[in-house]
């Protein structure tokens, strides 16, 4: 009875709101920057900017159910938060009006094969950058640093930390880097696998599983969305470098968005875009981290 009614609570919370607490459906359009299109913009050595330019947008994959970082609103099909933003500043610098997106909800687990086999032309998605990937796709950036946490009950007094972890059920997405560090580094850990974060967190609520690991950033947004049950525990144990990832042979591409990122830290819309989506869970905006251009791929 008493799972039943904390779900309840939690999602009439969800769909009506706390006085205080941050709006469920993101920002308001008026709180986002508005990002200027280059005009005259050409990319020929990109296969990828040319298929979309033929086609007339860009396709980016994205999450759909990590608040204030990419969220879908299941009534009007529009994506908002930080990940969001980041996709229309480098569709603007790219030639493309960003209200011409075309976002596609990719799982963590199939985000490779959707850039290998040219479903998406780019994904920003809490995307950590690491070697092994590498080798499957390129990546612009980084645009972000977050760090693997656990989200736990309000009212859990087991788990502090990443220590405390032997013997619970710790849910995390499946193919994702915090479920690969789980497994790795704390096998104790009883690992519990989903497609989505969201899925997680309703078996947290539900008491079928001890504790969510991702990064930060995500479980951020979720402690936001429900306060009186959510909290984090410890601090963050990695450092989650988030890039944009793109098809593995098309440095053109890959040096366009670098060159991206660095002109919109540069004039403003890097932290305004923060401000408005992620800067609600109440977390500052941090220093940028510098991009990582790495060679061509041999």
């Amino acid at each position: 009875m008493r799972r039943a009614l904390v779900l309840a609570l939690v999602l009439l919370a969800a769909a009506c709101g706390r006085p205080g607490s941050p709006p469920v459906k993101g920002p308001k359009p008026e709180q986002l920057p508005v990002y200027r299109v280059a005009t005259g913009f050409t990319l020929a050595d990109s296969p990828t900017w040319r298929a979309a330019r033929s086609r007339g947008h860009l396709v980016v994959g994205a999450k759909e159910d990590q608040p204030y970082l990419g969220e879908k609103d299941p009534a009007t099909g529009v994506y908002s938060g930080y990940d969001i933003e980041i996709a229309k500043m480098m569709s603007a610098s790219l030639g493309f009006d960003p209200k011409t997106v075309s976002f596609r909800t990719i799982a963590s687990a199939n985000r490779e094969t959707a850039l290998q086999n040219g479903q998406i032309d780019y994904y920003v998605g809490t995307y950590t950058i690491n070697d092994l990937r590498k080798k499957q796709v390129g990546f612009a950036g980084p645009y972000y640093i977050a760090g693997q946490s656990l989200l736990v009950r309000k009212e859990e007094k087991g788990i502090a930390g990443p220590q405390d972890l032997a013997g619970k059920r710790v849910c995390s997405a499946a193919g994702s880097t915090p479920l690969q560090r789980l497994r790795r580094d704390y096998p104790r850990a009883q690992a519990v696998a989903y497609d989505t974060y969201s899925i997680c967190v309703d078996n947290l609520l539900t008491y079928q599983v001890d504790a969510v690991t991702t990064d930060d950033t995500i479980l951020m947004g979720f402690a936001a969305k429900a306060p009186d049950e959510l909290r984090l525990a410890g601090r963050p144990f990695s450092r989650e470098p988030y890039g944009i990832g793109v098809p593995r042979g098309d440095t053109a591409l890959r040096y366009a968005l670098d060159d991206a990122i660095e002109e919109h830290e540069r004039n403003g819309d890097w932290k305004k875009a923060y401000d408005a989506t992620l800067g609600r869970s109440g977390v500052p905006a941090p220093q940028p981290p510098a991009v990582d251009r790495y060679p061509p791929a041999g």
